[in-house]
């Protein structure tokens, strides 16, 4: 976390946490990873993280001399967890890796948000990158999700999740009154994206999901 928190400021990122901070012990399920919150050019979060033996993905602990491994997760804040686990979880089938409920000092510093208390999540499906949830029990004061937010503003991203049966899949979101942004599903007119079919859709939180197929 040092090299790598040096060479970021050698190249003069914007800081969203004061600093890379040490999540206490205290913290049951995240007690001694370290992380620093930074910006992208487009001012979208990026979270550093440096695991400590026995948590994390294994790619976190390969020997070898790469400052980066990889990606691990994505992750979106949250109005409710609940809800959002009946449309990660129960919809796609995503299931539950990791739980905690992250507080003090350190996780305001992370956050840059005083009196920060977060009840987090992780899922991952069968494949690919995890999903972690983060719904803010303190403060409350997160605005949601502006209806006119389209797929084009900078601001914006979203989620892509894989399936074997697009069809299905967009029955299924149909019948459930999920908010589709897509008119139709889109055929690609060829598959160098590494997909052929897919379509845009919201979350309960109005972020973007892409569901795409081979």
């Amino acid at each position: 976390m040092d090299r790598a928190y040096g060479l970021l400021r050698e190249h003069h990122v914007r800081h969203a946490s004061t600093g890379p901070q040490t999540l206490p012990d205290y913290i049951k399920g995240a007690g001694g990873i370290r992380a620093f919150y930074f910006r992208d050019p487009d001012g979208h979060f990026l979270e550093m993280l440096q695991f400590p033996p026995g948590k994390g993905d294994v790619k976190s602990h390969r020997p070898g001399d790469k400052l980066f491994l990889g990606v691990d997760h994505t992750a979106i804040v949250v109005g409710d967890t609940e809800t959002s686990l009946k449309f990660y979880r129960d919809t796609f089938g995503m299931r539950i890796v990791g739980e905690s409920e992250n507080y003090g000092p350190e996780q305001e510093h992370l956050n840059n948000v005083f009196g920060a208390r977060l009840r987090i999540t992780r899922l991952r499906a069968a494949e690919g990158l995890g999903v972690e949830l983060l719904e803010y029990l303190a403060p409350r004061s997160g605005r949601a999700t502006p209806d006119n937010f389209g797929s084009e503003r900078s601001l914006g991203w979203e989620t892509n999740l894989v399936t074997t049966d697009i069809n299905a899949a967009a029955q299924s979101l149909r019948l459930q009154k999920c908010l589709f942004i897509s008119s139709e599903l889109v055929t690609f007119p060829d598959s160098s994206l590494g997909f052929h079919r897919g379509f845009l859709i919201r979350d309960p939180d109005g972020h973007i999901v892409e569901l795409v197929a081979p």
